[in-house]
C-alpha cells in the first residue's frame, strides 16, 4: 500500500541533507511525498533555488512555508512542484500558527509518515521546527526526526538503506564528502552500505497489514 510522506525542514537544505536518501526511496516505493519548508531567504537565493531543484529531482511537492500552506492543501502531490510566499517566517517563536500551517499541509496530504528535524539542536529555527511538528502531529503514529548538520545530540535508532540512492541525494546537497561519510557511518551502524538515521518520536509498526 503506497504511503503519504510529509517531511518538514526549517530551511532550505535540512531535507536535502537529512533525509534526501530516505525521501527517494520513498518516490521509488511509489509513496507520495511533499517537502514543507517552514522558512527560506527569498527567490532569488541559492539555497531557495537548490530546494526548488531537490523536489524536482524527488518527484515530489514541495511546500514554501506557512504562508503557503493553505494554498497548497488541494495540490497534486505526484506532478506538481510549485513555490508559494516566500517572506522568511521567524521560526526561533514557537507559535500556534506555525502548528496549524504544518497541520493544514499534514491534512491536506493525509501524511501518515512525518519526518521532523532533531528537536536538540543549536539553531532556535529548527529547535522550534520540530516541536511545532510534533505538536501538529499530535494524532499521527509515524514520527522520525533526522539530525542537521546544527544538531547537538541525535540518537540514532532507526535506519533506511539508502545505497541505490546515494549518488541522487549527492547532487543535492552542499557537502557531498561529508554527506558520504554520514551515510556510510550510519551505514555501519545499520550493517548496510549506505544509511540514514532517525530518531523516532512516534512509532507504529502495524504487523497485521504485512501479514
Amino acid at each position: 500500500m503506497a504511503r503519504s510522506v510529509l517531511a518538514v525542514g526549517a530551511l532550505p537544505g535540512d531535507l536535502e541533507l537529512g533525509c534526501a536518501g530516505t525521501l527517494a526511496a520513498h518516490r521509488a516505493a511509489g509513496d507520495s511525498v511533499t517537502m514543507l519548508v517552514l522558512s527560506c531567504d527569498g527567490p532569488e537565493h541559492p539555497l531557495t533555488r537548490r530546494t526548488e531543484a531537490s523536489a524536482r529531482a524527488l518527484d515530489c511537492l514541495l511546500v514554501w512555508g506557512p504562508e503557503a500552506a493553505e494554498r497548497r492543501r488541494t495540490a497534486d502531490r505526484r506532478d506538481r512542484v510549485r513555490g508559494g510566499d516566500r517572506r522568511t517566517r521567524n521560526l526561533g517563536v514557537w507559535d500556534g500558527a506555525a502548528v496549524a500551517a504544518i497541520e493544514n499541509v499534514l491534512t491536506g496530504v493525509d501524511a501518515d509518515v512525518i519526518y521532523a528535524p532533531a528537536p536538540e539542536d543549536s539553531d532556535a529555527g529548527r529547535r522550534a521546527a520540530a516541536v511545532a511538528t510534533v505538536a501538529a502531529a499530535r494524532h499521527s503514529r509515524r514520527i522520525l526526526h533526522y539530525p542537521g548538520e546544527s544538531t547537538l545530540r541525535f540518537g540514532a535508532a532507526c535506519f533506511v538503506d539508502v545505497t541505490a540512492h546515494l549518488e541522487r541525494k549527492l547532487e543535492l546537497v552542499d557537502d557531498p564528502e561529508l554527506a558520504t561519510a554520514t551515510a556510510r557511518h550510519y551505514g555501519a551502524q545499520a550493517r548496510v552500505r549506505y544509511a540514514e538515521a532517525f530518531a523516532p518520536e512516534r512509532f507504529l509498526w502495524d504487523l497485521s497489514a504485512a501479514a
